[in-house]
């Protein structure tokens, strides 16, 4: 058994699979790779995704580290996203996947 931030896996590519689910995760580690993001600049980006499932996701990212969230003190309030070293950890993986989807599309140029 494996010990990871307070859950128990069998295997390593348990622990992979438990940050990186999700149907938009991948998707903002990729876009937030750029730099980082406010929440309107998210939803932008990740075509589709409710603001509730936007919202949700970005937290349970947040709570296993790989992003982190920053508020100012503003009026409006200003909020942004951006990666950890954790999450930036995870980039050659999205990077993989990227190359792998380019390939068996049989696409000429990435497209990010």
């Amino acid at each position: 058994m494996i010990e990871w931030n307070k859950k128990q896996y069998h295997c390593p590519v348990e622990v992979s699979m438990n940050l990186l689910s999700g149907k938009w995760k991948c998707l903002m580690l990729w876009h937030l790779h750029d730099g980082t993001k406010r929440y309107n600049e998210l939803e932008r980006v990740v075509p589709g995704v409710s603001q509730k499932m936007l919202t949700q996701q970005l937290k349970e990212l947040e709570k296993d580290g790989l992003i982190s969230r920053t508020v100012y003190p503003e009026v409006p309030p200003r909020v942004e996203y951006s990666l950890t070293e954790l999450g930036q950890s995870a980039f050659p993986i999205l990077e993989m996947m990227h190359t792998w989807a380019v390939e068996q599309l049989g696409l000429s140029e990435p497209e990010a």
